[in-house]
């Protein structure tokens, strides 16, 4: 029989509603504080940064939100992804293990962010806002928003780290191509941003710190101006709930259940948006599947973090969330990974894995790289660095079922292509990069300045 490889849904089977995991979480969410008063945030304060639609999302708790018709409708753009069967790739590591990747770099933008850029300017455009702002670190995030501004006809300005809007030129040509303005992060623009130039002209930035420069210009604007953010907060993992669910229905078509899911971390949208359906059915259907999350060395937030309240942001503006966190003022080494240099994890996330309910490992940069390079001699496509991440691990995952025998069923999330990365794989392939782990040093500093946030907040 011939084999399938591809699995592919109709547009029909766009998921008409988003997944929220807080209904079946047996973990009940921390609360959100104010920054300046330490108190549980409320609708008023949030709503200087977000539109309404969004901060009811942010606290739901009902199990389904739908899907907006006009959402549904962009979502055909690229929607349904494809489910692949990564055949080659088998056969290239001699494994019994049978992987499958779900492919999100199908969208315009070239990666999942899409998934909730579209529905962020959406309903931001039907709330009257008029421009938003917003930080990106490698620019998949501020290409998808950029993007998504521009069918909503609203402006954007994006603050993007600028050791990646070094690096990577071409992600800033095209979020400029979709109409966004674009600025080096940390900038002249904003007090924060001046602060910390003033102190280092050649400062790499942080996510931490183009997120305080975006939510200083939204705020400042008397509500002239919107904030969008790509990960972290749960409406921005509720909207990637489509991957999940999705690849649940895809993996029905292939006759198999994954014994793993696996999604690279950074702030935690993508892992979440293909885990989370499939952790729902662990947790209500009896399924037993583990759910890996794979961080950089250099930036191991779950894996060397401190679980704990801390700032989302650098200059302590944005709200204070209960996270695995490194600390707010954690400026991560320069590694290629740029979407996953930041300090924290969403606190969603972080509460299940400290709970036990999905796991957490941390890979080096070279590793990565070096798995990236096989995946793309075998399948053909090249991912991005955040991407190759899962990738690494699913090859691991896969060379472990050669040893043991095992028929091992792996799935992991193919979050972006790296088509504008290819700086990064040249200085791989020329023997130039570097490994990062994080220093015995920058623990300590963790473990001896955040409790303090905790001891100050809600729980005084």
């Amino acid at each position: 029989m011939e084999e399938t490889t591809r699995y592919l849904l109709n547009e029909s089977d766009i998921p008409r509603f988003w997944y929220n995991i807080n209904a079946d979480s047996p973990v009940a969410p921390a609360p959100v504080l104010n920054p300046t008063t330490m108190e549980p945030v409320t609708p008023d304060y949030l709503s200087a940064l977000f539109p309404m639609g969004l901060i009811e999302q942010e606290v739901a708790t009902d199990r389904y939100i739908q899907i907006p018709d006009e959402v549904r409708e962009a979502y055909k753009l690229w929607r349904p992804t494809p489910l692949i069967r990564a055949r080659r790739l088998e056969k290239a590591l001699g494994t019994p293990a049978h992987i499958y990747f779900k492919y999100e770099g199908v969208s315009p933008s070239g990666s999942h962010k899409s998934n909730t850029a579209i529905p962020q300017a959406f309903y931001n455009k039907i709330a009257g806002t008029k421009a938003m702002t917003t930080e990106t670190g490698a620019g998949q995030w501020g290409t998808a928003l950029a993007m998504s501004c521009k069918f909503y006809d609203l402006d954007l300005e994006v603050y993007m780290v600028r050791v990646s809007y070094d690096q990577k030129p071409y992600q800033r040509f095209l979020m400029e191509t979709y109409g966004a303005q674009v600025y080096a992060s940390p900038s002249s623009r904003t007090t924060c941003g001046s602060t910390l130039l003033s102190e280092n002209p050649d400062h790499p930035g942080s996510l931490g710190i183009a997120i305080s420069e975006a939510v200083e210009v939204a705020a400042g604007s008397g509500g002239m101006k919107k904030y969008g953010l790509g990960s972290v907060l749960h409406h921005v993992l509720l909207h990637q709930s489509v991957i999940g669910e999705e690849a649940l229905k895809q993996m029905d078509m292939a006759g198999e259940y994954p014994d793993v899911v696996i999604g690279c971390v950074g702030g935690g949208s993508n892992f979440a948006g293909i885990a989370f359906p499939f952790l729902r059915e662990n947790l209500k259907n009896g399924q037993r599947t583990r759910l890996l999350a794979v961080e950089p060395t250099a930036t191991p937030s779950l894996t060397k973090g401190l679980y704990a309240f801390d700032y989302g942001d650098s200059a302590c503006m944005a709200p204070v969330v209960k996270m695995h966190t490194l600390g707010h003022d954690f400026i991560p080494p320069s590694i290629h990974a740029g979407g996953l240099r930041y300090h924290g994890m969403a606190p969603t996330l972080s509460a299940l894995y400290d709970a036990g309910l999905i796991e957490a490992t941390a890979v080096n940069q070279t590793s990565v790289f070096e798995a990236a390079i096989q995946f793309t001699r075998a399948e053909g496509i090249l991912p991005a660095p955040e991407s190759a991440h899962a990738i690494r691990s699913a090859i691991d995952e896969a060379l472990l079922a050669k040893q043991t025998g095992e028929k091992k069923v792996i799935l992991f999330n193919l979050s972006g292509h790296g088509h504008f990365d290819l700086t990064a794989y040249n200085r791989y392939l020329s023997g130039e990069l570097e490994d990062y782990a994080l220093p015995t040093e920058a623990i300590e500093h963790v473990r001896q300045h955040i409790p303090a946030i905790k001891e100050n907040a809600f729980l005084r």
